[in-house]
């Protein structure tokens, strides 16, 4: 009897197996076709519920959606809305150190230091042909190279000039007080792939870096056959305020970048040639660099600007 009775409970346990790995079975197929969560939705409310449970998922994914976007747009007017000053006209590359005593701008250093990568938009001006001032709305951001020294009313600066910007959006005051803008940065090889892809001159660009080649090219006209950069940084060497400070400046800026990136290397002479402090050598063409429109027009300023201060230096053609 007690046989029976466990082979009778035996036989059971075996028929229960067999059905539940039959329903498990049955689960792992239906699960792979439908979407178990909506399946049970399915089993569980009416047609009318299902419609409002859909509209509310529908609501929650485009509220989801909508706060996503606008973190998105935080996030980038974050990245390219910064702080302006108008100090003076900037050219990457290039270091300034500066002693300023206004608390508006010692305010916003202390704020930018907060920061990993303390920065702001820094910008200069031009004066037009009636004489007249106007600030620029193209310029460089500078990086805030060392702790800044604050001493009573000022604080000593060092800053070093880095990406070129153009301001795309309304200028307005923050609210701490300065002056803030959207701005858009600029690439030197994307503005110049730009040119080659939409300008009706297809051929600008390939002119600017043939311009761009004779400034490291022996120059029939120069003594000894320098080139234009050779020779400048000869003269340079003999104009210079302080002994060792044309090395110091090619330190500071680099090496020239190669002639196919004609706008970089055009740069790089405004750099040489309107150091910080100034020589006092050459014409400033470091406002006519930034707003420049093209390539060609950029290596054109450059040339122009470097051959003007060679003769103004070696005494072909003083300019003052």
């Amino acid at each position: 009897m007690k046989i029976a009775s466990l082979l009778f409970a035996f036989s059971m346990q075996i028929a229960f197996i067999t059905r539940v790995g039959a329903f498990m079975h049955s689960m792992s197929t239906r699960s792979k076709l439908v979407n178990p969560v909506s399946t049970i939705k399915a089993f569980c409310t009416s047609p009318e519920k299902s419609t409002r449970l859909k509209a509310q998922e529908d609501g929650d994914d485009f509220d989801f959606m909508k706060a996503l976007n606008s973190r998105i747009q935080q996030v980038q007017e974050l990245e390219t809305k910064i702080p302006l000053v108008v100090l003076d006209c900037m050219l990457p590359r290039q270091t300034l150190k500066i002693q300023v005593r206004n608390p508006l701008l010692m305010e916003l250093v202390r704020t930018q230091m907060q920061k990993e990568t303390p920065t702001f938009g820094m910008l200069g001006m031009a004066i037009l042909n009636t004489g007249e001032k106007i600030n620029l709305t193209t310029g460089c951001e500078v990086e805030i190279m060392e702790n800044p020294a604050f001493e009573g009313d000022s604080v000593f600066l060092v800053l070093k000039a880095g990406r070129r910007f153009i301001i795309t959006g309304e200028v307005d005051n923050a609210e701490q007080g300065w002056t803030e803008a959207r701005v858009k940065y600029l690439n030197s090889q994307e503005q110049e792939d730009e040119e080659i892809k939409n300008s009706d001159d297809k051929m600008s660009v390939a002119r600017a870096i043939m311009k761009a080649k004779e400034l490291t090219t022996p120059n029939a006209n120069m003594e000894n056959n320098l080139s234009l950069v050779d020779r400048w940084i000869e003269l340079a060497k003999e104009n210079e305020r302080e002994v060792g400070q044309i090395d110091a400046l090619l330190e500071d800026i680099g090496q020239i970048p190669p002639e196919d990136q004609p706008t970089e290397r055009a740069l790089w002479i405004g750099s040489l040639i309107n150091p910080l402090p100034a020589m006092g050598v050459a014409m400033e063409i470091r406002p006519a660099l930034l707003t420049a429109t093209s390539a060609e027009k950029r290596i054109e300023v450059a040339c122009e600007g470097i051959l003007k201060s060679i003769r103004h230096m070696d005494g072909s053609a003083r300019m003052w």
